[in-house]
């Protein structure tokens, strides 16, 4: 007997980007939420008002991004990014900010932050934002790391694993603000391969995104004399 066609599953589809907001304005927290589900590609899988919320959430929701305010009733959402991370280190935290002054956003980057969107930005951005974040992007222009990077915190040494030749390389692309892609063409080899010495630069350096891996290269005079 033939199989009925409307029995037929689709299995290939890509999975949802799962997002967790954590904001204490209610309002905003939940139109980023109901922004998010309207994408074909992004899911939120919670929303918290606090730190102690988003900790549990983080627990039992397993997310991918985590959209994080700055300012909290129970603290500061920057200074928690290491804990945060530490309850899932695959998440990928991008600071929504209020604040564009400098010195939050080097202790974003420092924290080990992906990278920070304004509440002030359209909620197209945000999702823009969330997206990158998945995939792996800074996000950061290249005007705004060439500014920021000269004053992340230096002289800090810790032992990691000797990085290559070609990680070394990677890294000096990207502290100059290239993508994946940019990085690619600069190559002459395919993203993928961009991806996967990302990955293992920043593994090295115990980093969670590229913004802590360029953060811990200038601690440590990593980077190329530029």
């Amino acid at each position: 007997m033939a199989e009925d066609q409307d029995d037929v599953v689709e299995t290939d589809a890509e999975p949802r980007v799962r997002v967790l907001v954590v904001d204490d304005h209610a309002v905003l927290a939940t139109s980023l939420g109901q922004v998010l589900d309207a994408e074909p590609d992004l899911t939120t899988v919670g929303v918290a008002g606090t730190l102690a919320e988003a900790r549990s959430l983080l627990r039992s929701t397993r997310p991918d991004v985590l959209l994080l305010d700055h300012r909290l009733p129970d603290g500061d959402g920057v200074a928690a990014i290491p804990e945060l991370q530490a309850l899932r280190p695959e998440v990928q935290v991008v600071v929504l900010t209020a604040s564009a002054a400098d010195h939050v956003l080097i202790a974003a980057i420092e924290a080990g932050a992906s990278g920070f969107v304004s509440k002030t930005r359209s909620l197209d951005e945000v999702t823009g934002a969330v997206r990158a974040a998945a995939s792996g992007e800074a996000l950061i222009s290249p005007e705004m790391l060439a500014r920021l990077l000269p004053r992340l915190s230096r002289g800090s040494q810790r032992h990691h694993q000797e990085l290559t030749e070609r990680e070394r390389e990677v890294l000096g692309l990207l502290a100059g603000g290239l993508t994946n892609a940019a990085i690619a063409a600069e190559l002459v080899v395919s993203v993928h391969t961009v991806r996967n010495h990302i990955a293992n630069l920043s593994a090295k350096l115990g980093a969670h995104s590229k913004l802590e891996a360029l953060s811990i290269a200038v601690r440590e005079g990593l980077l190329p004399d530029r």
